[in-house]
């Protein structure tokens, strides 16, 4: 009797919890298989890309990135345009993850719980996509990138929309023809599939200066009326500190050592702040941090010295030691200096039709505070250096970060449009190239120049 009884008490767990597996499972698939159909693991959709029934994706300007036709997949005519926006739009698969075809693909084809991806045509409604980027600034950073033969990003954004308008990775491939990778080519493909501007973190060298000259203006009552004296070389903490090539910008002020990119100086304001300081404006600006935008996230910079040496305290001021920038996060904090210290969250979706405003939502009027007012008006007005290019003028900051490893520095170029009809944060980075201003600076000019035109309704 006492056996028959714990058999049923057994038999009865067991049916009530797998009533409740059903019931969670049932709930699941009505409110989720939209999340289901775009997981990576989804081997059933691998293989064509389940693209055959999917919606236009446009640029900014109506031109046509990825469409169906006759039951294919097929990209855009100009093959840099493909490969430019590789990481952007995506390709057949879902090797990246982070594009759009990815991440919204359920909606892209308009899957139906009912039907699932085999809805019939005659029950279809569109489900096109315009996306915020300008095919001929991407093409123009494209270039410029492809001609150096390097791994890199660069993105260009409006500040106070949040419209990704240039948003370029490199190595790529063009998705009309995509490469088979294996064991024989597999190092000439490395990280093919990762977005550099939005997953990839850097050695940020000296755009880090940046951080460190808030630090600075917050902490520091008389920044803008000391000097100091560089030599080119300082011992600092037991062991030398340098400016590049060992250049002695002799006696010069806050200003002019942002100017120089003067390594001395800002290496001993970050020993003179201290950790603490320099830890929480860096904190305070989001480099510890990730943003998100349309359900994308950006990697993590990073930046801690809490156990530092002093004299790599005195090195992460200059953007060395073990410090490293997202690009996207960089331009969202150079925006928000533009921004009066207000970080406009970015997005890739202008409109959209079907339910795919619905399920993405605009977000680019989400704003999160970096900086102090006072302070971005000061960086902006008195620290951050300016510059003149395709009619526009930008405060901007270049960087050559070392990495090491009998690696060429990574070349930088971060920084802002100060003009109110075309409000544009930047950065860009080289990987293994060298100094900022020689290969980071011409493309972001290229893609300044196409986003500015873009704006202003001067179209190739």
């Amino acid at each position: 009797m006492k056996r028959t009884l714990r058999r049923s008490t057994l038999i009865l767990i067991f049916t009530i919890a797998f009533i409740i597996g059903i019931g969670f499972f049932t709930v699941e698939l009505v409110f989720d298989a939209k999340d289901w159909v775009d997981q990576p693991y989804n081997a059933h959709i691998s293989g064509s890309g389940g693209l055959e029934q999917a919606g236009k994706i446009f640029d900014r300007n109506g031109n046509v990135l990825a469409q169906t036709v006759d039951g294919e997949r097929v990209y855009n005519d100009d093959i840099e345009v493909r490969e430019a926006l590789l990481h952007t739009v995506g390709d057949n698969s879902l090797n990246i993850s982070t594009a759009v075809q990815s991440k919204y693909r359920s909606l892209l084809t308009g899957y139906s719980l009912v039907w699932g991806l085999n809805m019939p045509q005659s029950m279809r409604t569109s489900h096109d996509i315009t996306l915020t980027v300008d095919s001929n600034a991407c093409k123009a950073a494209f270039e410029i990138m492809q001609s150096y033969g390097k791994r890199g990003a660069c993105v260009v954004y409006n500040y106070k929309t949040g419209e990704v308008l240039c948003s370029v990775s490199t190595y790529g491939y063009d998705p009309q023809d995509p490469p088979e990778i294996n064991e024989d080519n597999e190092s000439e493909y490395e990280g093919v599939y990762l977005d550099n501007v939005i997953s990839s973190s850097y050695t940020p060298g000296s755009i880090f200066k940046i951080v460190t000259a808030a630090a600075a203006i917050e902490n520091i009552p008389d920044i803008f009326e000391r000097t100091w004296y560089c030599e080119g070389s300082e011992d600092i903490g037991g062991e030398p500190v340098n400016c590049v090539d060992d250049e002695a910008h002799g006696e010069i002020n806050f200003e002019e050592a942002m100017e120089h990119s003067c390594n001395i100086v800002f290496a001993k304001l970050a020993v003179e702040l201290g950790s603490e300081k320099m830890n929480a404006m860096a904190e305070k600006m989001g480099i510890n941090m990730t943003f998100d935008f349309d359900d994308v996230s950006t990697a993590k910079g990073h930046y801690d010295t809490s156990k530092a040496t002093e004299n790599e305290l005195a090195w992460s001021g200059a953007g060395q030691y073990n410090d490293k920038v997202n690009p996207m996060q960089m331009a969202i904090i150079c925006g928000a200096i533009a921004n009066g210290g207000q970080g406009v969250t970015p997005t890739y979706i202008k409109s959209g039709s079907g339910d795919i405003l619905k399920e993405i939502g605009l977000k680019g009027s989400g704003t999160s505070a970096l900086l102090d007012q006072k302070t971005a008006s000061v960086l902006d007005e008195k620290v951050m250096p300016e510059y003149e290019f395709g009619g526009l003028t930008v405060h901007a900051k270049t960087g050559t970060a070392e990495v090491g490893e009998e690696k060429l520095p990574n070349g930088w170029f971060v920084g802002y449009s100060i003009d109110d009809d075309c409000p544009l944060a930047f950065a860009c980075v080289i990987e293994d190239s060298g100094f900022g201003n020689q290969y980071a600076r011409p493309v972001v000019e290229a893609a300044m120049s196409a986003a500015a035109d873009s704006i202003r309704g001067k179209l190739f």
